[in-house]
């Protein structure tokens, strides 16, 4: 028998939580869809046993719809990631965010999934003063990579409203948490902190440091994922899904080197194009309405994240 969920992007960071959450609630078995251009096996070592992988990209519409065909649900994370990497090279992000999404939304609705949750990006709000950033705002996108996660949003919702296909889009605020992977210049801000930290160096952060962000703990957006699939009346909707806070680059450093009992003064560096100063998300609508309960504060998550990376590191 055919599992009956499907992660897109699943040896990834967030996928890989996604797929952990599944399986803890029950799940016989997941099925996996990664080219493993930057997810990693390893990821799912731990559950390989209970997970079925598909090593294919997700523009390839007549592979998907074969993996698909018998889910009942697909969370959509594969992506490729990164606002900077979009501005240097935006072909790449293009083709895999959007036509990628066109296709998976496609070979789902062709396949009789019940819904889709997609992985949209708090990115998509661009530099809106207001804070916390509210649904109802009108976005607006700075880079390729806000730009093609909000048209996959707006694909998501066509599918619902023209083709029947239920879905539910995410915009995920800055996650973190263990796995991360640091090995990019691309990569995610607290995963660089935790090898500096670990290894004693000063990180350089772009700009005075003071630009601030709604660090939300991993575990808490799997568990808004599946909460996203399974709450009826929700499809065609999109969510924040952020943890409501908001701290500076420089706080969540301090509060690191605090933690480790050091003193690392950071590099500063030019602003990188397209990053947005300010973000924060109004949760109002998650959380009344999907039943979102983020359990992780920034300090626990922290903690968390250091120790895995200290053991992984060893």
């Amino acid at each position: 028998m055919k599992p009956k969920f499907v992660v897109t992007g699943g040896a990834g960071f967030i996928g890989s939580a996604v797929v952990r959450a599944l399986l803890a609630e029950g799940a016989d078995r997941v099925a996996v869809v990664d080219n493993l251009s930057s997810g990693y096996l390893a990821n799912l070592e731990q559950v390989q046993d209970r997970v079925e992988t598909h090593v294919a990209d997700i523009r390839d519409y007549d592979e998907l719809l074969d993996i698909f065909t018998g889910a009942r649900f697909v969370w959509h994370l594969a992506a490729i990631p990164s606002v900077p990497r979009s501005i240097a090279d935006p072909l790449p992000s293009h083709d895999v965010n959007i036509n990628g999404t066109f296709s998976v939304l496609r070979a789902a609705h062709d396949a009789k999934v019940e819904r889709v949750v997609y992985a949209a990006s708090s990115s998509a709000y661009g530099d809106t003063l207001v804070l916390p950033k509210i649904e109802t705002m009108t976005p607006h996108p700075k880079s390729p990579y806000a730009l093609q996660k909000l048209v996959g949003e707006y694909y998501c919702n066509l599918f619902t409203e023209n083709f029947g296909l239920e879905t539910v889009a995410l915009r995920f605020f800055n996650v973190y948490g263990p796995r991360q992977d640091p090995s990019s210049a691309y990569s995610g801000i607290l995963s660089l902190f935790m090898k500096h930290l670990l290894a004693r160096t000063s990180p350089t952060l772009f700009g005075d440091g003071n630009q601030s962000r709604d660090f939300t703990y991993v575990e808490d957006v799997a568990a808004l994922c599946l909460k996203a699939a399974r709450t009826p009346g929700v499809a065609g909707r999109m969510y924040n899904a952020g943890n409501g806070g908001r701290y500076t680059l420089n706080e969540i450093w301090a509060m690191l080197q605090q933690m480790e009992g050091v003193s690392l003064p950071p590099h500063y560096g030019p602003p990188r194009a397209g990053d947005v100063r300010d973000s924060q998300a109004d949760t109002t609508a998650a959380v009344t309405e999907l039943g979102h309960a983020p359990r992780f504060t920034m300090e626990q998550g922290l903690r968390e994240t250091l120790a895995w990376y200290r053991n992984a590191m060893v």
